[in-house]
Order: C-alpha cells, then structure tokens, then sequence
C-alpha cells in the first residue's frame, strides 16, 4: 500500500523549519529527494514493516540514516526499511495505526477471543489513550496464553496468583513489569467483568524507590546556550521553565499561552486534567519573535501547518543539545520537568502548589522531589571536611 507522496510535503517543511541556513546546493538536492520519496506499508522477514524509496544518492542515504538510524537496506526487494513502530510513524507523519490486537489473536486459543475483543473494546469506551490500549491488551494477552484452552471467565484468584508467581520467579518480570500486567488484569476484573472485590487478596511487588534525576541550574544554562535555533530553544525553555511533559509541548496550541494574564492553558494532560502554569516573563518576548517568524497556524510547535511537532522530534531535539552542552548525565527530556520541580522547592516554593502546577493527583507524588532538593544536602558537614 502506498501510504504517501505528502511525505515529500512534509520533510520538505521540516526542513524550511528546522534548517534554514543550509546552502543552497544542498536545499535543492534535499528538494530533489523529497520529491521522489515514497513510503509504504509492508512485511520483511515476518514483520511489520514501512518501506521508503528514495534516489540513490549518497547525500540522501546519509541524511536518512541520521534521521533514521534503525534504517536497513533489502537487497530483494532493493529498498530501504525501518520497523513499523508509532516512533517511526511519528517521525514520518504518517497517521497511527489503531491497536486493535490482531497479530495476539492467532497466539490465543479461540475460546478466548471474544474476551480479548471485549477488552479493547471496554479500553476504548473509557477513552484511553491508544499507548494505554496497546500496552494492556499485550499484558492481558500474555494471561489468555497461558490459559491456553482453559476459559478466562472461569479463572480465579487462586489461579492468578500462580500466574503472577510464575512471572516473577520463572519469567524474571521486574517490579514495574509486574505492575502493569497487574493493572491490565485488574482491568478486566473489575472494569469489564464488574467483579470489584477480585484483587483484595492479591499481593503487588513492592516498587523500587528511584529517585528524579535533574539538572543542576548550571546545566541547564549549558543546554540553553548551545541551542542557537529559536524553536528549539524554546521548546527546552517550555520543558524546564514550565514543567511540561514532553507529550504536554507537543500538544501546546497558540490559543493556549495567555500572555495578558501571563498563564498557560495545559489541556487534556496526562489523566485528561486540565491546569494552568505561570508563563515565565523572560520568555513572552521569544514567543512573540518566534510567531512572528514562524507562523504557526494551531499548535505552537508545527512541522508544518496545523500538525503538532512529535514527541520524538522534541526528544531527538533535547538530545543533541545535551550532547552539544557535554553533559553526560543519563537524563531524558522528562529531567527538564524534574529539574523544574526540584528547583521551585529549592527556591521555598510549597509543595501543594508544586503539585497542583505539575497537575499530580496526590501531594505524595510531589514529594520524592524534597529527596533531592540541594537545600538538603547544602546544610550537611562530611566529617571527612573536619579532619
């Protein structure tokens, strides 16, 4: 199936974007490219798969592999291929596939199926996300298999708690593991068979206690100095200077930034919450610049108009500043909204209005930040500096 001559749209408007001081020589080779790339749907060697024809260049094959770096090439069917996963849908701007769990079904014996569909279908009915739907249905698939023939309507706790051992001793699932195929089985239990007692004599693994890792103020100075890019700068600045989740920036619309009341609209966040945060006056001035130079239409951040920019866009973004700034900390994105609580409780912020601005359902959430909070740490003597 060919999914797309609009890709070609699409990269071209990235580039127009995100690299407008390039040379004109290679502008009209990337032109070149653009123009001819198709994609399409597909398998390779049993898997799902989007095939992507492009010249062959070698400009073009380097740019793709950057872009790209899981890309091989078939010598069959003499083209090039990634995984057909959501990251590298999301890099193409192609649309998501809805999970609908066809490829368990052929896993699962019959008698399950129906219980499989009535799954998704409950998950869909309660407005989950589509990563939620996929990740529950691929954990509860893993209990109708080893079911095997047996009925799920017929199981019971006594049954389920052999499961979940097995999991544990045999199949060596980590504790988050664990959790979510217990939050997948709950489900069902309880939302789709209504049996709200199921789970009371059923034990969850204690949770690891890992902390937030954060930037210190320093780095982050670093990360905004190496950032010459205007949009990027920006999108760091909205991640560290608000808190947002990188899911929350990508989803930032021009009708949500209140510069009269100096607030931000975060609509339908994580939980389908809505809150507002402070806008940082520091910042109403680069916004007004990037509008003016950019032109979004709806959302904030496009690659082009009226598409929001991908999370794994910002992602691949926040990566090369953190590498340009040579910090070496294993931090993803999400650190810049670690770093922002973190750095409010050092500075005497309360922690129920770091909550609230954060949008946490319980202060108890908030309060692993006050475990590496630097006013703590600051005020203690090693008794090694006495000697």
């Amino acid at each position: 199936m060919h999914i797309c001559n609009r890709i070609a749209i699409i990269f071209l408007l990235r580039i127009l974007y995100c690299y407008r001081n390039i040379s004109e020589v290679i502008f009209y080779l990337m032109i070149e490219f653009f123009l001819n790339i198709k994609v399409f749907e597909g398998e390779h060697r049993e898997k799902k798969v989007l095939w992507i024809r492009m010249p062959n260049n070698q400009f073009f094959k380097d740019f793709l592999k950057s872009n790209l770096p899981t890309a091989r090439w078939s010598n069959t069917f003499k083209c090039w291929y990634v995984l057909d996963s959501s990251a590298n849908r999301n890099f193409l701007q192609i649309e998501p596939k809805k999970y609908d769990g066809k490829s368990l079904y052929d896993k699962i014996h019959p008698i399950n199926h129906f219980q499989l569909k009535r799954f998704i279908d409950q998950l869909r009915l309660k407005a989950y996300s589509e990563s939620t739907i996929k990740t529950y249905t691929v954990e509860f698939a893993q209990w109708l298999y080893a079911l095997k023939d047996f009925p799920v309507l017929n199981s019971n706790s006594e049954q389920l708690r052999s499961y979940l051992l097995y999991c544990i001793t045999e199949l060596k699932l980590s504790e988050n593991q664990i959790h979510s195929r217990l939050n997948a089985l709950k489900f069902y239990y309880e939302k789709v068979l209504m049996q709200e007692s199921f789970f009371f004599d059923i034990p969850r693994p204690k949770k690891a206690s890992s902390l937030p890792k954060v930037f210190s103020t320093n780095e982050i100075k670093r990360l905004f100095q190496v950032t010459t890019n205007l949009k990027h700068l920006l999108i760091l600045k909205m991640g560290y200077g608000l808190g947002l989740r990188v899911s929350e920036i990508a989803a930032l619309k021009i009708g949500n930034i209140d510069s009269d009341r100096m607030l931000v609209h975060i609509q339908d966040a994580k939980g389908k919450k809505d809150r507002y945060v402070p806008l940082p006056h520091t910042i109403l001035e680069e916004l007004r610049t990037f509008y003016k130079e950019y032109k979004p239409v709806v959302y904030l951040f496009e690659t082009r108009p009226k598409n929001a920019i991908s999370v794994r866009t910002i992602q691949m973004i926040f990566k090369i500043a953190k590498d340009k700034a040579n910090i070496k900390k294993t931090v993803g994105v999400h650190g810049l909204r670690h770093s922002y609580a973190t750095h409010l409780l050092e500075y005497g912020t309360d922690m129920s209005i770091i909550q609230k601005l954060l949008g946490h359902n319980s202060v108890k959430t908030t309060t692993v930040y006050a475990k590496v909070t630097n006013t703590i740490f600051s005020k203690i003597k090693s008794p090694l500096d006495e000697l």
